[in-house]
């Protein structure tokens, strides 16, 4: 179950969740997508791959996940439970200690951001809650006695709002020339806040967009896509495509039909898939 947080948590948050049961899988990949995460673990450990360089981590508490730019592997145990917030790309920064860009992806888990005494204390008090209604209410004043002020988040809010509502097609250098600011100056702002520049957030937009327009249980026009996402022609998408998931095109459509065949009553939207 999910829900809105109230303002002014609505403007950093998209959503704050309970999952509680048995994955569809033991692994899920994770392409980038326009937001950051924060894991509020409740049951056994899991763990979290980022990127076929890196190796696998273990996370009992919970973990933060700034926003990425190369897919993520999570192993999920038998049965998981967790509380969570789906943040807005710039959402987290006023939750972090440090520079989002430090974060970029290299998870960490809760108790390195937010100390292992005040960890041990929410999960404590979500454990023993009454109910997936009071863990998130209890979640959402954790998050607002949290809350503070950010020098330069205003402007990286409405630059990226620009971008979203574009979808990334905007030229980014129109963005700074709006604001008043020097490109290298929103750069920063965008590292500092959000974890990347706005040319990768922009990026991560059209390809989002692009992902959730595929409908895995029919046929694909793939030109038609490629050309209505604004990439250049079907190469230019392919590779964009494969920088961010891993995979092919129709790779990709494979695996979410395999999911459909699999699980054809579980809900699962365009942004998980198993990993292969």
């Amino acid at each position: 179950m999910s829900r809105v947080p109230r303002p002014p948590l609505d403007g950093l948050i998209d959503d704050l969740y309970y999952l509680e049961g048995v994955p569809p899988y033991a692994r899920l990949t994770l392409p980038p997508m326009p937001a950051a995460l924060l894991i509020v673990n409740l049951g056994a450990p899991f763990r979290i791959r980022a990127g076929t360089d890196i190796e696998t981590a273990e996370y009992a508490d919970g973990c933060v996940v700034t926003m990425p730019t190369r897919a993520l592997e999570f192993g999920y145990p038998l049965r998981t439970r967790s509380v969570g917030v789906h943040f807005k790309p710039w959402g987290l920064a006023p939750f972090l200690a440090m520079p989002a860009a430090e974060l970029r992806d290299r998870p960490v888990t809760l108790e390195q951001v937010w100390g292992r005494p005040a960890v041990a204390e929410l999960r404590d008090r979500l454990a023993t809650a009454d109910g997936p209604h009071e863990m998130l209410t209890l979640l959402e004043q954790e998050l607002m006695r949290r809350l503070c002020e950010t020098a330069g988040l205003g402007l990286v809010r409405h630059t990226a709002r620009v971008i979203a509502a574009t979808t990334g097609g905007v030229v980014i250098g129109d963005l700074s020339a709006a604001a008043g600011v020097s490109s290298t100056h929103l750069a920063q702002r965008f590292k500092e806040h959000i974890g990347v520049t706005p040319k990768r957030l922009a990026r991560t937009y059209r390809f989002a967009a692009t992902v959730f327009a595929i409908d895995p249980a029919g046929p694909v026009d793939w030109a038609e896509l490629a050309g209505g996402a604004g990439y250049f022609d079907q190469a230019h998408f392919g590779h964009e495509f494969r920088a961010f998931t891993g995979l092919t095109p129709t790779r990709y459509v494979e695996v979410r039909r395999q999911f459909l065949r699999e699980h054809p009553a579980h809900v699962l939207d365009s942004w998980p898939l198993p990993a292969v």
